[in-house]
């Protein structure tokens, strides 16, 4: 049995809304599985990681979800079982990333430096997500069956 590989559309032109907010370093749609679907860093950053390469943000992808599923196991031991999880942050010393649902089986990440304004980076992520979040959705992949044995 043979199987083919469906490459997915890259949806990190859909983020230049969120790249051009003042702090705004990166941001990542991400499968909730992992799979990196688009990123884009801002335009002119300087510093350590100035824009994110395709190997950056499939990295930032697999945390990503292990992130959130931490999450969601964390918020059903104490809020019971079927509790979601809608937003995260993490704070380094560095900057924050912001993570949300982004529509069916997709999340969106987002990086930014110290001095940016959280609260609108996530009530931008929020309007983003409401707008185009269909196009941000994630189907879930087809179970594969496993091959006869000889």
């Amino acid at each position: 049995m043979t199987g083919t590989i469906t490459r997915l559309p890259d949806l990190g032109w859909m983020l230049r809304p969120l790249t051009e907010i003042p702090g705004v370093r990166h941001a990542v749609v991400v499968s909730e599985d992992g799979l990196r679907l688009g990123h884009l860093s801002a335009e002119n950053l300087s510093g350590t990681v100035a824009a994110l390469s395709v190997a950056e943000a499939e990295s930032l992808s697999a945390a990503c979800a292990a992130i959130t599923m931490t999450a969601r196991s964390t918020a059903s031991l104490v809020f019971g079982g079927g509790s979601g999880v809608r937003q995260l942050m993490l704070e380094s010393e560095h900057g924050f990333v912001l993570f949300t649902q982004a529509g069916l089986g997709a999340h969106l990440g987002v990086a930014t430096d110290t001095g940016a304004d959280v609260g609108l980076v996530a009530q931008q992520m929020q309007l983003l997500v409401a707008k185009i979040g269909a196009h941000l959705s994630s189907q879930p992949r087809d179970q594969v069956a496993p091959s006869p044995s000889s």
